[in-house]
């Protein structure tokens, strides 16, 4: 009847129960694993390992001294949840402490300027111009790239707002668009690094305070038998 140790300290299994009866009792219980299955198994261990991750990071939160406001849930958008990794992800939607260990363990992680030059060198894009037209029959947006070679010079040495004609097209270049070359991706790369951080600091606490149970494995130990990726 135990969930597993935290600091040797045996957690009771209740709450496993509880949070397992609350997923087949709610709107999604259809989508669940059949009672008794491998996959039954693996989503008990996997709820079990949620559990163990907001226990351990309760326990963190208390020894720092941090405020862990009782707001609801969070949601994370796909790249971070899978950055975290699913068990993770999990905990730190629905747990405060979680979240408030999370800001602290990474209050100080900032991408290198090295790491910036690295991400804008491999995303880097031209700034891209934009022509608005008036046509004959009304009034467009394009990229003078893809207009007639012919029609495209013709606009370019035209006054503003002047009519040219250049073989069958006819047009008068109203205003010119330059976009931004991107945005500053420091705020996007501070994230990541912060979840990568915060991912091999929980790892490491993991492997330090918590033991685990038979049946309340990791889903993805390969040693446990309900592990289908084994090789």
């Amino acid at each position: 009847m135990t969930l597993g140790l935290l600091d040797g300290r045996p957690l009771p299994r209740a709450a496993l129960d509880h949070r397992l009866a609350a997923l087949r009792n709610g709107p999604r219980a259809t989508a669940l694993p059949q009672p008794g299955s491998s996959e039954d198994r693996q989503l008990t261990r996997w709820v079990a390992q949620v559990l163990l991750t907001e226990a351990l990071c309760e326990t963190v939160a208390a020894e720092r001294d941090l405020p862990v406001a009782p707001d609801g849930p969070a949601r994370l958008d796909q790249q971070a949840a899978v950055e975290l990794g699913s068990i993770t992800a999990a905990a730190y939607e629905g747990s405060a402490a979680v979240r408030a260990v999370y800001d602290a363990v990474t209050a100080d992680i900032d991408p290198s300027p090295e790491d910036i030059a690295h991400y804008r060198t491999l995303t880097a894009r031209p700034a891209a111009e934009s022509w608005h037209l008036a046509l004959p029959d009304g009034e467009l947006e394009a990229d003078p790239t893809t207009l007639p070679v012919a029609l495209a010079e013709a606009l370019r040495t035209a006054p503003p707002g002047a009519w040219v004609t250049a073989g069958p097209w006819t047009a008068a270049l109203l205003a010119t668009h330059t976009t931004p070359e991107g945005d500053d991706p420091t705020p996007t790369l501070r994230a990541a690094a912060r979840r990568a951080a915060f991912v091999r600091w929980l790892d490491h606490e993991r492997a330090q305070r918590l033991t685990l149970v038979e049946g309340l494995e990791h889903p993805g130990d390969p040693a446990q038998p309900d592990n289908h990726h084994r090789h």
